[in-house]
């Protein structure tokens, strides 16, 4: 499928809307509200739960943003209810819990996060969980295999790969130099078969993404875009943002 016009139609809330400052914590029913209330689109990350749940979660560990420590996946979806955020007076949220949430009012963005061990067990929660939600939704993830997951589990939701040029930080120590210059040059691209892509700022322009998105029209969000050199990047090579740290017009590409 091709992609929907209103996954590049606002700008998309990174995390959603969140403030630290403001007791407004990333990926919380609070930040959801708070992008709600401007009417952008939303971006969230989800991963699994010991017992096999999606919840609404960015790291890997507990340690940054709750009273917890220790591995995500570790705990129960009742243990991860419990824990207390810090910051704020919000729980952690269940994909369940997002959709019914923001109920189709606006688009949502969801990464798949992954352990880049091939196991898709968190696709196939995703699309069971969405198989009834009739809201503009898209799912994404930094790993192919998930991509190609939701390709067959859920083909009518549009799928992104999200992607780096160069994969230079050290948190990709874990993929090898030829899986890196695979997943940067899109040679996966068929087994996906993308309906976006999400890719990092500051790794723009990038070869490989210029050249799907002149042949094919495949569009681009950028993220995540914080500042005036970011958004003068995203404006050149992308056709929305992802953004933090500032309130951008709604009609802003």
């Amino acid at each position: 499928m091709s992609a929907p016009i209103w996954l590049t139609a606002r700008p998309v809330a990174h995390r959603a809307l969140h403030d630290a400052a403001r007791g407004i914590i990333e990926n919380t029913a609070s930040a959801v509200d708070a992008a709600l209330a401007c009417g952008y689109a939303i971006e969230v990350d989800i991963q699994l739960s010991a017992d096999g749940e999606a919840v609404v979660f960015h790291d890997d560990d507990l340690d940054r943003l709750t009273e917890a420590t220790g591995p995500t996946e570790a705990l129960t979806l009742r243990q991860l209810k419990g824990i207390a955020m810090r910051g704020t007076a919000d729980r952690i949220m269940t994909l369940a819990e997002l959709l019914e949430r923001v109920g189709g009012r606006v688009p949502l963005v969801v990464e798949l996060k992954s352990r880049y061990d091939g196991n898709t067990a968190i696709a196939i929660r995703a699309a069971d969980v969405l198989a009834t939600y009739a809201g503009p939704i898209a799912l994404m993830s930094f790993d192919p295999d998930l991509v190609a997951a939701v390709r067959t589990l859920a083909p009518a939701i549009p799928r992104g790969f999200t992607m780096e040029r160069r994969y230079d930080d050290p948190e990709w120590d874990l993929l090898s130099p030829a899986t890196r210059f695979a997943w940067g040059n899109l040679l996966h691209f068929p087994r996906m078969r993308p309906d976006f892509l999400a890719h990092y700022v500051k790794d723009l322009p990038s070869p490989a993404v210029s050249l799907a998105r002149r042949t094919t029209g495949l569009p681009v969000l950028s993220w995540t875009v914080r500042t005036p050199a970011d958004r003068a990047i995203a404006a050149r090579h992308a056709d929305q943002i992802i953004f933090e740290g500032f309130l951008p017009d709604i009609e802003s590409a």
